[in-house]
């Protein structure tokens, strides 16, 4: 059981940093979501609309894009989870401060606990992000079919 009154000042302002890190990740995700739902979606109805197989077939590209952008978001934060959780331990190894969770040296610490957590394929395959770019791109792949 962990005492709060315990907690040193600088490492509680050390897990507020990470946090503050953590959600500008989280919105920037939802931020590419956005994008990639609105672009996708004009590429949708320009080919709907002038029944052109092609344009359909090139909202594949953006979308694909964004999905790498939202990789590289969605695995930044999971480290940065991995950091904050490190932080919080009373006997955590990390010096104060230290911010730099996609560096190499600390992705190897943190996949020493859980080997899924620096990986880009496995981040891409989560499922908040497969079902979410996959179901846009099988729409993209209906909307070719119907104006071929």
């Amino acid at each position: 059981m962990t005492d709060y009154d315990s907690l040193e000042d600088h490492r509680v302002k050390h897990l507020e940093m990470i946090q503050s890190v953590i959600g500008r990740l989280g919105n920037d995700s939802f931020l590419v979501k956005g994008w990639t739902i609105t672009v996708a979606g004009v590429f949708y109805g320009f080919a709907i609309q002038t029944t052109n197989w092609k344009l359909a077939a090139a909202s594949a590209a953006p979308t694909l894009a964004f999905w790498i952008l939202d990789v590289y978001f969605l695995r930044a934060e999971r480290l940065f989870r991995a950091l904050h959780d490190h932080v919080r331990q009373p006997t955590s190894e990390i010096e104060p401060f230290f911010m730099n969770a996609t560096s190499s040296a600390f992705i190897t610490m943190a996949q020493a606990k859980d080997n899924s957590i620096g990986s880009w394929w496995g981040t891409a395959w989560r499922p908040t992000l497969s079902f979410f770019y996959l179901a846009l791109l099988v729409f993209a792949g209906i909307v070719v079919v119907t104006t071929a």
